[in-house]
């Protein structure tokens, strides 16, 4: 049986959302000491989900990101992160308390490089809240999961990632909002 357009429209049922959208796709440019993403979060969604994937980096190591696009804050960034080794079983903490970053929220490495945040209500007048885990290619590596939040109530719109020393090259920022309804 054939089926016309409008009768294809009216099956599919009404009120059903996805629950991520993709807003932004930013590709990571070559040997950069940063990525600023602008005009990621709004009064559309509360929460948004970061993927980086893919990349290098001219040297193995953590990295922090810090909410909005222009100059390093001074203060306020609160987290804890766990970090164990692919090849071991001992499990290290490490915090930062009314840093100017959240640091450890992200891994480097010279083969490859993957990270997924959550930001809880970035673009509202409330603190902004942060999940992150992350992982590098190396039996020597380790992975990190970090949780933390910031202390002020800026309505951000942007955020900025880096490594702690050298440079990235290459992969893809992927910024996606988590519908509210």
């Amino acid at each position: 049986m054939a089926y016309t357009s409008s009768q294809i429209v009216q099956a599919v049922p009404t009120g059903i959302n996805s629950a991520l959208v993709l807003i932004s796709s930013t590709t990571i440019g070559t040997t950069v000491s940063s990525v600023a993403i602008s005009n990621a979060f709004s009064s559309t969604y509360d929460n948004y989900k970061i993927i980086v994937s893919g990349g290098i980096s001219s040297a193995s190591n953590a990295g922090f990101i810090y909410m909005g696009t222009g100059a390093l804050p001074a203060s306020g960034y609160y987290r804890f992160t766990f970090s164990g080794v692919y090849s071991g079983t001992t499990v290290t903490g490490f915090n930062s308390s009314n840093g100017a970053a959240w640091g450890g929220t992200f891994q480097t490495s010279t083969d490859s490089s993957h990270t997924s945040f959550e930001l809880f209500s970035p673009n509202l007048a409330k603190n902004t809240h942060i999940i992150s885990t992350c992982a590098r290619s190396a039996t020597t590596a380790n992975a990190l999961f970090t949780g933390g939040y910031l202390a002020d109530t800026t309505q951000y719109t942007g955020f900025t990632f880096a490594p702690d020393a050298g440079t990235l090259t290459g992969g893809t920022v992927r910024v996606y909002g988590y519908t509210n309804s």
